[in-house]
């Protein structure tokens, strides 16, 4: 058989990290397994089936309702003394459970749920397992290994075949060059599977539109010490999973000491004999109303490590870095320094934010010594003034340049009141990355410090077991704004996100944009951004996106002449306790409402087309009045972004109201119970 390689398999093979004509010669399906054996395992609602095959390969296939949703797909692995894992399967023994759990999640869209799911333990001959779970979110799989000495894995096989050439909503890796160098930032193309493109690998979530309102979406949890998983196309309607090699060389960029590979090994990974490894998600949803608060990755990671999380505090920050310190009217030198800070400081104060971020600047970023500040900046001083004023401090730094100082910068920084790290220039996820965010976590965890992953790969359930960690970027925030072309269409992509990104953790989006355009007069401006769409746009991104540690990322001088919407944006809670979809279409709109004890938040996006909604108020507790609080798009908000209005009046659980976005506009909603209203 001729294997005809691309490009980006040539690369790969010259590089010795991936056997793409292997993988390529070993895809299942067809007549590839004559099943010796076949098992099964169903979903508790018994919507969903496992079919395991062990015969020639090791595979499965997932069944819908009866209709086959994931065609036969190989699960293996190849060690580098030879050994193939997966391949001629031979039945040990094996395991059947069910499981209820009740999961406390804090800091999570929900602050504890439930969760149920069956499982299926199959211990082979050979030192290694496969377990499977069916869940009535979907199902998972993941390989464990039981040798006594440690291994060094040469490659996974991970395939995901399907029957009919569906529509995906996939992003890919914005480096063409080395596609493991990407900060997980892109927009998502929308193309039929056979039309995915080949050349280059794409990064979960991936959904699939199986019609009928179902989605199937590809995604990874419990991913530690190891590298995270990348999806390319095959020659048939499918995916295999690809995977970093392990860095041999690493060196600094000059910039800010964030460290980049130079060369890989021939091995994605070195590890203990004795492991259980992440696990292969397959999400399914009848209704898109169910994408943006899926439970299922955060359910499959491990359990928090941390015993006492009452220190972890979520909120929302002052933010100094995406309005170029953009403070202006004022009796001093603005820019990173001390007097600057202090300003922020009040600013967050006054309008009770938790947290001020001090983002690059404050010490010298070519140096990699966070040690010491520059000259401009008295750390002690700063500290010592948030404190007083009863905000916290976060500091930004480099990933890389934590690692290298981690014992004593938190230890000193903890010891001054800094509450913990925006942790920046990740952008890989191979499995020294990896194990450097668990390392990171660990000790920041020991000092009471939370962090901020920005620059960071996908989340994969690392907010479950280390929940100080509380953000993560890999998304594509607003930050782009700065610097994006004009053509970029921003609100699609806020009504797309959501669905996919977001259920695989919270996003450091960085929203609060003060200056808003509609689409004609969007221009990137590094020093003084804008946004697209809507003030009430901008608004709404924090009732609907996840995000416990949230930016106000414009110049509070913008901020403070509007007290009002300041106030509003400021009530908005970051750790709901419950979380619903009213209403949603993928890539069209959304409306979220979220509960913080007995006041309720809803906020609606559309794109850049005109939305009315209907927003039934049955949520709300029978019996009860509520005052209502309606920051809505204005009459002429598609000639100036920044137009909104307010409205006032009262609802209980009967009443349904209406409500109209402009292009991509928004809205915002607050309900109070009338014997709390102030």
């Amino acid at each position: 058989m001729m294997c005809v390689l691309t490009g980006i398999e040539r690369w790969a093979v010259k590089n010795l990290y991936l056997p793409f004509c292997a993988a390529a010669l070993l895809i299942c399906g067809g007549n590839a397994v004559n099943a010796e054996e076949s098992l099964s395992l169903k979903s508790p609602d018994g919507r969903f089936e496992v079919r395991i095959q062990l015969g020639e390969d090791l595979s499965y296939s997932v069944l819908w309702s009866g209709q086959t949703v994931v065609s036969p797909s190989c699960v293996g692995m190849e060690l580098a003394d030879g050994t193939v894992l997966g391949k001629t399967p031979e039945l040990a023994a094996r395991t059947t459970s069910s499981m209820h759990e009740t999961i406390k999640a804090p800091l999570y869209r929900f602050s504890e749920f439930n969760t149920a799911y069956q499982e299926l333990d199959l211990r082979m001959k050979d030192n290694y397992g496969v377990i499977f779970r069916a869940y009535n979110e979907g199902v998972a799989y993941r390989l464990y290994t039981q040798f006594d000495s440690n291994i060094e894995v040469k490659n996974e096989r991970a395939e995901f075949n399907f029957p009919e050439d569906w529509t995906a909503w996939i992003a890919y890796s914005t480096n063409q060059k080395d596609p493991f160098a990407t900060s997980f930032e892109n927009l998502y193309a929308t193309v039929p599977l056979s039309k995915v493109n080949r050349k280059t690998l794409a990064f979960t979530p991936t959904t699939l539109d199986l019609g009928g309102g179902r989605k199937l979406t590809l995604a990874e949890s419990d991913l530690e010490s190891y590298p995270g998983m990348f999806l390319k196309a095959t020659e048939g309607r499918g995916f295999t999973g690809v995977f970093a090699p392990v860095p041999v060389k690493l060196e600094a960029d000059p910039s800010a000491r964030q460290e980049k590979v130079k060369e890989y090994g021939n091995v994605i990974a070195r590890t203990q004999g004795k492991r259980t490894f992440p696990w292969r998600v397959i999400l399914m949803t009848e209704s898109d109303k169910e994408l943006p608060v899926s439970k299922l990755l955060y359910a499959l990671a491990s359990p928090s490590r941390i015993a006492d999380t009452s220190w972890i505090h979520a909120g929302k920050s002052a933010w100094d870095w995406w309005s170029e310190w953009g403070v202006y009217n004022v009796d001093f030198k603005v820019g990173a320094n001390t007097q600057t800070y202090k300003y922020y400081i009040d600013f967050a104060a006054k309008y009770g934010l938790e947290y001020m971020t001090l983002d690059a600047s404050w010490y010298h970023l070519q140096n990699g010594d966070m040690m010491k500040t520059t000259e401009w900046v008295d750390m002690p001083a700063v500290a010592a003034y948030a404190k007083e004023r009863g905000v916290g401090l976060v500091l930004w730094t480099a990933f890389a340049v934590l690692d290298r100082q981690l014992e004593e910068a938190c230890k000193y920084y903890s010891s001054l009141g800094i509450k913990g790290f925006k942790v920046d220039f990740l952008e890989r996820d191979d499995q020294l990355a990896v194990e450097q965010a668990y390392r990171i976590a660990e000790t920041a965890a020991r000092y009471h410090l939370i962090l901020d992953y920005h620059g960071f790969y996908k989340p994969t359930g690392l907010n479950r077991t280390w929940p100080n960690v509380v953000n993560f970027e890999g998304v594509y925030g607003l930050e782009n704004a700065k610097w994006m072309d004009s053509d970029v269409d921003m609100p699609k992509y806020d009504v797309t996100m959501p669905f996919m990104r977001m259920m695989a953790g919270p996003v450091d989006y960085t929203p609060g944009a003060m200056r808003n355009a509609i689409r004609s007069n969007f221009k990137s401006i590094y020093k003084e951004p804008m946004s697209q769409g809507t003030r009430c746009h901008q608004l709404a991104e924090y009732i609907v996106f996840d995000a416990p540690f949230a930016m106000l990322c414009d110049t509070p001088v913008l901020y403070e002449q509007e007290p009002e919407y300041t106030r509003f944006l400021a009530s908005i809670p970051v750790e709901p306790d419950e979380t619903q979809i009213l209403s949603a279409e993928l890539g069209k709109y959304i409306v979220t409402a979220r509960r913080k004890g007995d006041v309720w938040f809803v906020g609606g996006l559309t794109g850049w087309n005109v939305k009315q909604v209907d927003i039934p108020f049955s949520f709300l507790k029978k019996g009860q009045v509520y005052q209502a609080v309606l920051y809505k798009d204005g009459v002429n908000s598609e000639r100036r972004g920044a137009d909104y209005t307010v409205d006032r009046f009262m609802v209980n659980s009967a009443d349904t109201r209406s409500v109209r976005m402009s292009s991509g506009g928004g809205f915002a909603l607050r309900l109070t119970p009338v014997d709390c209203n102030e």
